[in-house]
């Protein structure tokens, strides 16, 4: 433990020296503290830290959860928990021992954010109050998991908020035709539109296609990535899950009209993007042709929606549907049940055929 006080700024400076967990000797340090105790109090933290004691302070353990998780996540989902954990979080508990925390604080932090706003001066939702609850119990896990923390007093406390389906909407064939209709002044509206409808893939799948993700022989599509926006730069990343990852077959005039469009792409290279807008572009042309077709206006999600709706009309089952358009579960597919028809008359009528039958073969083996 080394506390240096430095005479040019008069300020208090810490330095700790360990040996991390591949034996090599590493130190770190932090300047700027008003006093000799503020220093010597950062350098205790330190240790601890280093020793895992779960008497460190919520906020160096959330240092440490920092450390832990981020290399494991995609760069937009981490953006996502650092916000809530840096704001909503750490700002309330960070001075607590972090082993120390009851299910009585967690309480009194969630009545707190019950009673704030937003920056519009609205009550946060309920899916949000929800996602920041699961998020400081995901903490809490972490600490239990890996850490030897006892109990987790956020989910002694039980939730708060709840989770909100978003509506699914649906455009119809006959609203999408005059959708598509009046987006034929911008080719590269309603192409990347034809592959939002036809194919129901994601945003980000459609925005990460490449020229080599097309095999106009076998008349397929694959998807292997997504693109995101993330603090002003392009990127790329895997898709959403696993499952993501899919091959698609493309019906034929789609992949007649993808052609035509790489085709009008000159110098474009196999890995070039093909379509070098953004989302927000998107939505403005959603609203744009929604308006100009007199149609109801609806997120560009809800083709994907649209297209699922499209496949049960048609017929197909929840398994190759979720094939398809690379649902993780079944289960999400099945969020769509309402739109699935029933079969219980023709059930009902195949089981008393089935009967029927067993009855015939019954008197025949009498007779």
């Amino acid at each position: 433990m080394s506390v240096y006080k430095d005479g040019k700024t008069g300020k208090w400076r810490g330095i700790y020296r360990f040996t991390d967990h591949t034996g090599e000797r590493k130190q770190t340090q932090k300047r700027g503290f008003e006093t000799r105790r503020e220093a010597v109090a950062w350098e205790h933290e330190q240790i601890l830290k280093t020793q895992s004691s779960l008497s460190m302070t919520f906020g160096s353990f959330c240092e440490q959860y920092i450390t832990d998780l981020k290399p494991r996540l995609k760069q937009n989902t981490w953006n996502t928990k650092e916000h809530i954990l840096l704001t909503k979080i750490v700002p309330y508990f960070k001075n607590r021992k972090i082993a120390e925390i009851k299910s009585r604080d967690v309480v009194a932090w969630q009545n707190t954010l019950l009673g704030e706003v937003d920056e519009k001066g609205k009550k946060y939702s309920q899916t949000y109050l929800k996602t920041v609850h699961n998020q400081l119990s995901a903490i809490f896990n972490h600490a239990m998991k890996f850490y030897g923390l006892r109990e987790n007093p956020a989910r002694q406390a039980g939730n708060m908020g709840k989770e909100e389906r978003k509506e699914m909407l649906f455009w119809t064939q006959e609203e999408y035709r005059k959708f598509a209709d009046v987006m034929m002044d911008k080719p590269l509206s309603v192409y990347a539109f034809e592959m939002l409808y036809w194919c129901g893939i994601r945003e980000g799948e459609l925005l990460a296609l490449t020229p080599a993700d097309f095999d106009f022989k076998a008349g397929t599509v694959t998807i292997n990535k997504s693109y995101q926006r993330i603090k002003g730069k392009d990127v790329i990343t895997d898709p959403k899950t696993p499952k993501s990852n899919r091959t698609i077959q493309m019906p034929e005039f789609l992949t007649e009209e993808m052609q035509e469009y790489l085709r009008m792409l000159y110098g474009a290279g196999d890995h070039d993007r093909i379509f070098t807008i953004t989302k927000s572009y998107l939505h403005h042309e959603m609203d744009r042709g929604a308006k100009e077709a007199g149609i109801k206006r609806v997120r560009i999600h809800d083709l994907r929606h649209s297209h699922i709706s499209l496949l049960i009309e048609m017929g197909f089952s929840a398994v190759a549907i979720a094939d398809r358009v690379g649902h993780e579960s079944i289960d999400i597919t099945y969020h769509y049940a309402h739109l699935f028809p029933s079969t219980q008359n023709e059930m009902a009528s195949k089981l008393n055929d089935i009967k029927q039958e067993m009855e015939e073969e019954s008197n025949v083996s009498q007779g």
